[in-house]
This record gives structure tokens, C-alpha cells and sequence, in this order.
């Protein structure tokens, strides 16, 4: 690595650790300060925050291999995740979340379920799920930014007692980033975590569009035309994937083939039934809720949320489809002539490309970015998951009452110790995309259907919250177990099968596990207390099945009316789902010089932009400046 892009980096950090310990100062009025900024942080930069914290360098290692191998299609397998239900939080979501005016997710769980034995149980599963998710994220960074900085950074620095290696070079590495950036989170809170971010979305945008001109200047029409096929570059698919790889570059159809994905339609299909149910159960509690509890009010909640739709998947993904065009031309033929090709060669593209095809001062700048990436994440989950800890299990049922100051410092010792858990899950991981399955399918698994039917249907109640999250979560961590331990089973054996099933195709069952434990949980005990059913309905005044409340709330406050938006609000997450995939599709069609696509990319994302407009954007605006709540 050149001088050069050493002083670059460093400055970085510096510039990071300076400003997230200068600013941490604010944070320390309080739980609320330090968790949610004091509700005062105005929404485009929590818009930037957000997207910043979505720019992870584990997923963006993920999706440049997939890009790669599959082409422009890959970008449906986003659909895990799934980022569809950023478009929901935004259309509809933002604002019942916002009217909450409380700070975490669980807290949010007792203004639907009461606080009575069933609230708290269902109170107690979320903040949970919430510190599991966190350990499993952090275990998932652990993962994604060793392998990055050990292929980038020239230094081997195993550690070694006594000629035994206890922490490989990118274990090592991974706990220098990570310490650093766990310093500034945990002493500056909220207010430290947004100015950060804010700073190193800046980075990252930078980065992302100086690869994208690189790429553009260095590599001819001609070259990407002779690596690439009109197969690669279709967004159309049948019922199974070939592979579109020919002459030497075969070995990727071979890859194709043992990656899980061959049924491709029954693969989309699941993404499209789980990432509907996924996105209307609405945002996990991790940094995502956090940021629109940090909102000012209602209004500026909805702005946030369609502002990091707009500013994350253009830039993220110049730089992505950058990073594969340097990776086709400069990559792709030794790859493909290695006699031991696997995904682990795809998750090191990333750092690989970086490392030798591109120019001095760019790479500083770009390995800048990606930490940035990176840090801007890990930082977010370790802001929100503790906030879960603290605020709903150690302030609710141990110390009620305290000085500000003891929660903070409490505060701090959850977030090491979350880190420390987070660090150990990553060591017994098999590679980003195993971590990666496990999040999105069995975890978010046990999530959807208690989250699904509490929007939606007023007879849910907490145990049914209670026992659809919990038999959800214990399913996720037995097909966790079983996965980790399946090079141990012998094979041909009931057990040696259950653990080589894709974690994709498990979501059906894990979600019907847990929607049988949520309707058993709620039929067989009494339903919510009405005045708290009516209380949350008046509040935040979902669609669904609610009609024997908004009947008894009508008696008390007859000028109350339903909420009829149930078809419009379907209607505009259709067209926000476009819109997105528009523009993850705009950069990747004009980085491989496919212009007419380019072309019918850029109209899709403009006339979905106006329709937005006029049916979205205008009806946010006509939320009553009474529902600003951040003074309350």
C-alpha cells in the first residue's frame, strides 16, 4: 500500500474519533439524549445516518459477488432482507411507529398490549429478539470486515502464544476497527453516532463515485462485452438459472450450481412471500426503529424515511457495479481457472479489486469509504442494541429509579458486553453469506408473524406476541445449531439432511411455527384490556381488522373515523418497490454500458418519482403540525 493511501486512512479515523468524542458531550443529559439525541436531530440528517448505516461493507462484499456470478437479477436477492420494507416504513409505517412518541422498539410493544403480565412478556421477548439481532449483526460485521482488511492491508499481524495462532491476521484486524469504533459510539451516544455517519456517508458517496469514473475510464465497451452475456445483463428469469458463463469462464456455471439458488423461481417466490410479510411486520428494533423514534414529529418521521430510499442505493451501488466491472475484466479468468473456486473466492472480490486494480490516492479514498461503511453500521447496532437492555429489562425490572448518570454508565457496559458476544459469534462463522441466510431468513423468520398480526388485528394479544416470537426464536437458533454443527452429523442421516436445507426454504416453517404459537398464544388467554386497545388505536389509527375497537371508541369520541388508506397505501409500496429497484438497476445497467436499459431505468425512476409525489409526498405533507410530538 502506498504512502499515500496510508495517510488517507488514518486522517479518516482521526477525523471519525475526533468528532464523535468532541460531539459526545450532548449525550449526556440522559437515556433520551444518549439513546435518541433528545428527539432534536432534524430528519435529513437522520436520513443520511440511516443510509449510511445501511451501507455495510459485509453487504456490499455480499452483493459484488452476487452481482458478479448472477448478474443483473442478483439485485432480487436483496429481497432477503428484505429492502422493500424501508418502502413500507415510508409510506405508512414511519408515522404509526413515530406516534408512539416512546424510545425503543419494545417500549413501543406495551402501548399496543398494556402493561399488565401479557404486555411484559411481550415487552420482555422484543427487547430479546433486539440484543440477539445485535449479537448476530456484530457477529456478521466481525465477519465481513476481517476478510476485507486482511486481503487490503500489506501487515500480517497473527496472534501467537506459545506457536499456538489464537486470532488470525483478519481477526486481528477486525478487533483493532471495531474497538475504535465501539469508543466513539459508546461515549458519544445518538448525537456522536448521526454526526459520524453524516460524515462518512460524504465518504462513502465520494468513493463510490470515483470507482464508478475509474471504471468507466479503464474499462472499454469491448471488454465488458466479451466477459458478459445478454443473459447476465436480463433482469428476466424461468423456473431454474444455467448460469451464462461460456468458453473458459464455465467454472462460474459450476458455482451457479452448488449456491442453492437453482430452483430460481422458487427462490424468488419465497423472497416475494417473505419479503412481503417481512416489510409490513415492520422495521426490526435496531438502529432503523431508532432513527424514527429520533425524529422531531410525525411528519419529519415519514420525510426521513423516504430521504434514505432516495440518497442509499444509487451511490451504493455505482460502487458495486464498479467494483464487478474492474472484477470481470481484471478477475474473472483466473477465477475461473482456479481448481478451487467457491464462494469464499467471490466474498474477497471486494478487497481483491481494490487491492490491485485501482490507482493510488482512489484506493485510499475507497478503503476510507468502505471503513467507513462499516463503521457507520457496527456503530448503529451498538447505539440501539443496548438501548434494549437498559431501558426495558434493567430500568423497567431491577432499578427504576436512578440518576441519568448510572443509566449511561450502564449503558456502557452493555454495549461492551454486547460487542464482546457479537466478537465470539463471529469466530464460529463459516463465511458473511452463512451469517448473512441465518439473519434473513431464520431470525427475521421468527420475527414476521407476531410483528405481522399486531398491526393488523386487534384480538392479538401479548401472549400471543409472546409465544409467536419465542417459538419463532427457538426454531431460528435449533436451525443455527444444526447449521453450525452439520460437518458433524453422519451423513445420509435425518439429521445430516435437516442441516443441509437452504435457510431460505426454512423461513416457511419457521414462520408457521410461529404463527401457530401466536394464534394458540391469543385464542387460549383474554384479549388486551379495551380502553388499552382503544388508547393505541386513536393514537396511531392502523388499518385492519379493528372494527370492534374503533366501535366501542366511537361511543367516547364520535367524531373519530376509520382508516381507509389500506388500498393506497398498497398501491404506493408497489410503486415505491419500482422505484427502489430502479434505482439499484440505473447504476449497475450504465456501469456495463447497456444504454438502452440505462435509458428505461432512469424513466421508470422518474415517473415513479412524480406518482410518489402526488401520492405519497402530498399527503405527508397534510399531516396536522398538532401531531409534532418532540417536545412532548
Amino acid at each position: 500500500m502506498h504512502s499515500i493511501d496510508v495517510i488517507i486512512i488514518v486522517l479518516y479515523i482521526l477525523l471519525t474519533l475526533g468528532v464523535g468524542i468532541w460531539i459526545s458531550k450532548r449525550a449526556s443529559k440522559g437515556l433520551d439524549s444518549y439513546f435518541l439525541g433528545g428527539k432534536s436531530i432534524k430528519w435529513y440528517y437522520l436520513g443520511l445516518s440511516n443510509g449510511s448505516g445501511m451501507f455495510d461493507v459485509s453487504g456490499t462484499a455480499w452483493m459484488v459477488g452476487l452481482l458478479f456470478l448472477y448478474g443483473a437479477k442478483s439485485f432480487m436477492f436483496m429481497w432477503m432482507w428484505p429492502i422493500w420494507n424501508q418502502i413500507f416504513i415510508m409510506v405508512f409505517l414511519a408515522v404509526w411507529i413515530r406516534r408512539s412518541n416512546i424510545m425503543t422498539g419494545s417500549e413501543w410493544i406495551l402501548t399496543r398490549f398494556g402493561d399488565d403480565r401479557a404486555g411484559r412478556a411481550s415487552h420482555l421477548i422484543v427487547a430479546i429478539f433486539a440484543i440477539v439481532a445485535s449479537v448476530g449483526f456484530i457477529a456478521y460485521f466481525f465477519e465481513g470486515v476481517g476478510k476485507f482488511m486482511s486481503v487490503i492491508l500489506p501487515w500480517d499481524i497473527p496472534f501467537i502464544l506459545n506457536d499456538a495462532v489464537l486470532l488470525t491476521s483478519s481477526q486481528s484486524y477486525a478487533l483493532i476497527i471495531i474497538f475504535l469504533t465501539t469508543i466513539y459510539t459508546i461515549k458519544g451516544g445518538m448525537f456522536s453516532v448521526v454526526a459520524t455517519e453524516v460524515l462518512q456517508y460524504g465518504i462513502m458517496v465520494l468513493s463510490g463515485v470515483l470507482i464508478a469514473i475509474y471504471a468507466f475510464v479503464s474499462v472499454s465497451d469491448v471488454e465488458i462485452n466479451n466477459i458478459i452475456s445478454t443473459e447476465w445483463s436480463t433482469i428476466f428469469f424461468g423456473n431454474s438459472i444455467e448460469g451464462s458463463w461460456t468458453g473458459k469462464l464455465t467454472a462460474f456455471n459450476d458455482l451457479v450450481d452448488t449456491q442453492g439458488y437453482k430452483m430460481f423461481g422458487a427462490f424468488i417466490g419465497m423472497c416475494l412471500f417473505k419479503g412481503f410479510f417481512a416489510s409490513i411486520a415492520g422495521p426490526t428494533p435496531s438502529y432503523d426503529m431508532q432513527r424514527i423514534l429520533s425524529t422531531r414529529s410525525v411528519k419529519e418521521a415519514a420525510y426521513m424515511s423516504g430521504f434514505t430510499n432516495l440518497i442509499l442505493f444509487i451511490p451504493r451501488y455505482l460502487l458495486i457495479a464498479g467494483i464487478v466491472v474492474l472484477a470481470l475484466v481484471y478477475l474473472a479468468p483466473s477465477l475461473a481457472a482456479s481448481p478451487t473456486l467457491s464462494l469464499d473466492d467471490l466474498e474477497i472480490i471486494l478487497p481483491t479489486v481494490i487491492n490491485n486494480h485501482v490507482p493510488v490516492g482512489i484506493k485510499g479514498l475507497l478503503l476510507a469509504g468502505l471503513l467507513a461503511a462499516f463503521m457507520s453500521t457496527f456503530s448503529a447496532f451498538v447505539n440501539s442494541g443496548p438501548a434494549y437492555v437498559v431501558n426495558d429489562i434493567y430500568k423497567k425490572y431491577v432499578k427504576p429509579e436512578a440518576e441519568p448518570s448510572h443509566y449511561i454508565k450502564a449503558s456502557h457496559i452493555t454495549s461492551f458486553a454486547i460487542v464482546i458476544l457479537g466478537v465470539t459469534m463471529g469466530f464460529f462463522a463459516e463465511s458473511i453469506n452463512a451469517i448473512t441466510l441465518w439473519i434473513t431468513s431464520a431470525l427475521y423468520g421468527g420475527y414476521v408473524a407476531s410483528n405481522f398480526l399486531k398491526w393488523i388485528w386487534w384480538r392479538f394479544n401479548g401472549w400471543g406476541y409472546f409465544w409467536g416470537m419465542t417459538s419463532g426464536l427457538i426454531i431460528a437458533t435449533i436451525q443455527f445449531l444444526l447449521d453450525m454443527n452439520k460437518s458433524n452429523f453422519e451423513v445420509g442421516s435425518w439429521l445430516y439432511h435437516c442441516a443441509h436445507i437452504d435457510v431460505i426454504y426454512i423461513f416457511p416453517i419457521i414462520f408457521a411455527v410461529s404463527l401457530l404459537g401466536a394464534f394458540l398464544g391469543t385464542y387460549l388467554t383474554a384479549p388486551t384490556n379495551m380502553e388499552t386497545l382503544k388508547a393505541f388505536y386513536n393514537n396511531v389509527r392502523p388499518w385492519g381488522w379493528w372494527h370492534p375497537v374503533y366501535k366501542a371508541l366511537k361511543i367516547d369520541e364520535p367524531e373519530v373515523t376509520k382508516n381507509t388508506d389500506f388500498k393506497a397505501d398498497m398501491l404506493n409500496c408497489l410503486v415505491g418497490i419500482i422505484w427502489q429497484s430502479s434505482m439499484v438497476l440505473l447504476p449497475i445497467y450504465f456501469m456495463i454500458r447497456d444504454y438502452p436499459k440505462s435509458l428505461i431505468a432512469l424513466l421508470i425512476f422518474i415517473i415513479t418519482s412524480v406518482i410518489l409525489k402526488f401520492t405519497w409526498l402530498d399527503k405527508v405533507r397534510q399531516i396536522p403540525d398538532t401531531e409534532d410530538l418532540s417536545n412532548e
